[in-house]
């Protein structure tokens, strides 16, 4: 359910000039004990607090008024580091007790609102509920944050947005289901930048690759189907919150189901044995079991090579879930990809405790505390896991 920190984050966004997002880092959070830097921002979100991208050689700052959770107020910097090695933007001086650059809040999602040149609103969602309706509300991954929020559809001219539009053309249904548009958006990608071999030999790549061609594929699917009902306006308030929770539930259907799609196609074209969504006791269901559903009902089939996968784009709070989804592995690891950009070190030793290792694409270990990444599988060390125990 939608947290009130949520809703006003969405609230902002939608009603001001510019916003940004990203997950706080272990780096931001202090757990690697630099935090007094600051929160780093993306080279590419400039523009949220400044007129000009920066220049090697000079550093720039900008003082502003920080609203935190339509509660407290800070006066804060933000700066741009020129000088030296660095090339970096970041948010600093915060005043002293400032809450939420602790360890606990690494993985939070920081939202950042402009209002105006010298006032800001900003909004840190540290509950999977919250981070999720708001990822929800503007149909994003974790993969698409650390960036500029784009508030309206934008579409520029070249091979894969024209590939996008043959296949939207090309279209008989209104919006096709979550499956067909990860199934062509692998397919658009695919033809477009022609590097199918990352399927074997960087998936963590081909995955990332994957998802941000989807999330421009559905913007513009979003656009067709939607595009000219909102410009011609709503006669009553009724028809304009029924699109709106069409568009919404639609945003949240795709998001929760994207990753796993687009798992069980790695898995394909690694020639992996598995069952999705297989059936273990009752009713529960993990989202993958190796080598099949079949062997992990065989009381003669090794449970040493029976493997568990859970897909949740994030997991800072439903981790706890897959413990129970197969009791013959209650004793052993359970896996869990994830899209979640950085986890605290005390849920990170609770995951350890419980045998649940996650796996991340390659390039958000980053994220994650310098100390517990070797705990932490790529998408690649674990497919060949697999391949090893059924080899």
């Amino acid at each position: 359910m939608e947290t009130q920190y949520a809703q006003k984050a969405i609230d902002a966004v939608n009603l001001n000039v510019a916003a940004y997002c990203k997950f706080l880092s272990a780096n931001d959070t202090g757990v690697t004990g630099s935090h007094q830097s600051g929160i780093l921002l993306s080279k590419s979100a400039y523009s949220i607090a400044f007129d000009n991208p920066g220049e090697k050689g000079n550093n720039v700052d900008h003082w502003a008024e920080i609203c935190w959770q339509d509660d407290f107020v800070t006066k804060s910097r933000f700066i741009y580091y020129g000088q030296g090695t660095r090339n970096e933007y970041r948010l600093t001086n915060f005043g002293r007790g400032f809450p939420f650059l602790t360890p606990d809040y690494t993985g939070a999602l920081f939202v950042l609102v402009k209002r105006d040149v010298d006032f800001y609103n900003a909004y840190v969602l540290n509950t999977e509920d919250d981070i999720d309706a708001f990822l929800g509300a503007f149909a994003l991954t974790p993969e698409d944050t650390n960036k500029l929020i784009p508030k309206s559809y934008t579409s520029m001219e070249n091979a894969e947005t024209r590939a996008i539009s043959s296949f939207i053309s090309g279209l008989t249904v209104a919006f096709p289901t979550s499956e067909e548009v990860a199934e062509a958006a692998r397919r658009i990608q695919n033809n477009v930048y022609d590097h199918i071999e990352l399927v074997v030999e960087d998936p963590d790549l081909k995955l990332i690759q994957w998802i941000q061609t989807e999330f421009n594929l559905f913007k513009a699917l979003e656009h067709r189907c939607y595009g000219a009902q909102i410009a011609a306006g709503f006669s009553t308030v009724d028809l304009f919150v029924a699109l709106a929770n069409e568009v919404l539930n639609r945003r949240k259907s795709r998001a929760g189901k994207s990753l796993e799609h687009h798992l069980a196609a790695l898995f394909d074209f690694n020639e992996l044995a598995y069952t999705a969504q297989a059936i273990t006791e009752g009713n529960k269901r993990p989202d993958f079991i190796f080598p099949s559903e079949a062997a992990y009902h065989n009381a003669d089939f090794p449970v040493e090579r029976l493997i568990s996968l859970a897909a949740k784009t994030t997991c800072k709070d439903r981790w706890r879930q897959i413990i129970n989804e197969a009791d013959r592995l209650r004793n052993h690891p359970k896996y869990l990809c994830t899209l979640q950009q950085g986890i605290s070190p005390a849920q990170l030793d609770e995951m350890e405790q419980e045998q649940v290792v996650l796996v991340v694409p390659k390039d958000n270990l980053t994220y994650f505390p310098s100390n517990k990444r070797d705990r932490i599988l790529t998408l690649l060390d674990f497919i060949k896991m697999i391949k090893e125990l059924q080899s």
